[in-house]
């Protein structure tokens, strides 16, 4: 599969209407078998999705969600749940293992695991975005929602708390805001 930089960036936009078109689960495994190649460090891949796509599932997300996050949200044919596994840490043997003292790296530190957890699952939803678009996805990431609220509908009882949202599915184009402008090289960039 080749895809230009114009369906990844140039062209990509973040979507907060839908057409009423679902994705098939085919969809959302080939999207987390491409994601999943992204490098993070150690190896540690701490990001853990769910994807929100049954009516039962979208009414207990959508109290969670700031007023005006919850038309788009419902909208959506799928809402990924971006988490991050707080016990990441307990899949290093397996996951790195040419370090067997990797998991010790972690273990009962919870600043370094908080701040590893964030830092690489933020990326993996990076990667996440990227991967949607590549399969002809729209994306419309978001903040704005209760964290507590959805660890509790959602996540209870496990090692996974939410990072962010992101709204899934094919956007129409007539729900566009014009395009938000981006800071110039000069202004965001340095060659040292």
């Amino acid at each position: 599969m080749q895809v230009s930089t114009e369906r990844l960036f140039d062209h990509a936009r973040t979507h907060h209407a839908w057409q009423n078109r679902p994705v098939d689960d085919d969809t959302l495994h080939r999207l987390y078998d491409l994601m999943k190649w992204g490098p993070t460090s150690a190896n540690c891949c701490p990001a853990r999705i769910l994807f929100v796509k049954s009516a039962e599932a979208k009414a207990r997300l959508l109290p969670c969600l700031m007023e005006g996050n919850r038309a788009q949200t419902a909208a959506a044919p799928v809402t990924a749940i971006i988490g991050m596994d707080m016990a990441f840490y307990d899949q290093l043997p397996r996951l790195f293992p040419h370090n067997p003292d990797a998991r010790n790296w972690f273990a009962g530190q919870p600043e370094v695991i908080q701040t590893t957890a964030l830092r690489n699952s933020s990326l993996q939803g990076g990667y996440f975005i990227v991967a949607a678009r590549a399969l002809g996805l729209d994306c419309g990431p978001m903040s704005g929602f209760d964290a507590a609220a959805v660890d509790a509908a959602f996540w209870a009882g496990t090692t996974v708390r939410t990072n962010f949202l992101c709204n899934l599915g094919y956007g129409d184009p007539a729900g566009l805001h014009p395009r938000g402008p981006r800071l110039a090289f000069d202004e965001a960039c340095r060659i040292v």
